[in-house]
């Protein structure tokens, strides 16, 4: 029986070791702009092979000796595409469950911190970061958004024990997995001091410290994004911003807020990213969050706090004119954040396939 399917994770593994592959994206130009698989190649067939047209994908000039993943959103009209091509003579297979399945593909980096290792982990088909933290045999985990197995089995390999979980704020792109990693591993869980989350945890609060073998992780509550959103400083080195700050943007203050309340919050962020500006010039800057997807390349996405505040304009603005500046260009919101949000204040991961609340680009940068 012919193969004529491959799912997420092979096609992740061969991308993460670099094996010969091309994956063609068929979906129309404003999908494949949204969101896209690293270094796939586009071709703009979806209507044509919805109708039915057997020349959908004769223009497009693919390897004849390298195995073809097509690409749609859901897998369906991929699977017709892979059989065209199979009829041309290529070893073709379609994506199973499409760029919705992809939005839990990952990939990692190191992050050079002297003194203490970083693993960034990124789920690539999201755009969010989360990060492994490793130092004398223990780890901590900084907003899981992957299945926790992930973060288990980076520990393992590096003989670590994952002892604490925390969490910069409570999410509403993307569900959190810190809950049940903390329960599988035994850590300690770790959230801002807040009362939006139902469930236990231990909270952390401004200039708290939590070591980690021979490493300080020092919490910076910095609020605007949310009330409670808390960034965390290692060493004095590395800042860990979750959605207060990006490498192009700054957090948006609106969601789960009103026109009013947005505003205020936007004066808090304007404060706080004074104090995270104010530390100093060389410190490592890592995100929560990318707007673009995030190559297999193993290169971390990170930058000086002197690199960002040159590139974020915004930084560099009054408090009155950074306020009206956000206000104007906050993006589209997360497609269902209000049942995300509503998940992770009670702690309770939903049935069934998580993709189906967290399909979507990432959308919490305003740049």
């Amino acid at each position: 029986m012919v193969q004529t399917t491959i799912d997420v994770e092979t096609l992740r593994d061969l991308l993460d070791k670099d094996q010969p592959v091309t994956v063609l994206d068929i979906r129309r130009a404003e999908d494949y702009s949204e969101w896209l698989i690293p270094g796939s190649l586009h071709v703009d067939a979806y209507d044509a092979l919805k109708a039915g047209d057997p020349d959908a994908l004769a223009n497009a000039d693919l390897p004849l000796n390298t195995p073809v993943v097509t690409v749609c959103n859901l897998g369906k009209t991929s699977a017709i595409a892979a059989e065209q091509l199979r009829d041309r003579g290529l070893e073709a297979f379609s994506l199973a469950g499409g760029m919705k399945a992809w939005s839990l593909a990952w990939n990692s980096a190191e992050v050079p911190v002297p003194g203490v290792r970083v693993i960034q982990v990124r789920r690539t088909g999201k755009g969010c970061l989360s990060y492994v933290i490793g130092s004398e045999g223990e780890a901590a985990v900084i907003d899981a958004s992957l299945d926790p197995e992930v973060y288990l089995g980076l520990a393992n390999e590096r003989g670590w024990t994952i002892s604490s979980v925390l969490e910069t704020h409570v999410h509403a792109d993307h569900l959190s997995r810190s809950r049940k990693l903390a329960e599988l591993s035994g850590a300690t869980l770790r959230l801002p001091d807040q009362d939006r989350a139902s469930y236990p945890f231990t909270p952390v609060r401004d200039e708290d410290e939590v070591k980690v073998g021979a490493t300080t992780i020092a919490a910076m509550h910095t609020p605007g994004h949310t009330p409670e959103s808390t960034c965390y400083l290692l060493d004095g080195r590395a800042l860990f911003t979750g959605d207060t700050l990006f490498l192009s943007g700054v957090g948006r203050p609106d969601l789960e807020a009103s026109r009013e309340e947005a505003r205020a919050r936007a004066r808090l962020l304007y404060q706080s990213l004074k104090k995270i500006t104010a530390l100093r010039p060389e410190t490592l800057v890592l995100p929560g969050h990318t707007s673009e997807p995030v190559a297999f390349d193993g290169k971390p996405l990170s930058g000086t706090l002197a690199e960002v505040r040159e590139g974020v304009e915004m930084l560099g603005s009054s408090e009155d004119a950074f306020v009206e500046t956000i206000l104007t260009r906050i993006p589209p919101t997360p497609p269902n954040h209000h049942r995300i949000v509503e998940s992770n204040e009670a702690g309770m991961f939903p049935e069934g396939d998580p993709t189906n609340l967290e399909a979507g680009a990432n959308r919490c940068a305003v740049s």
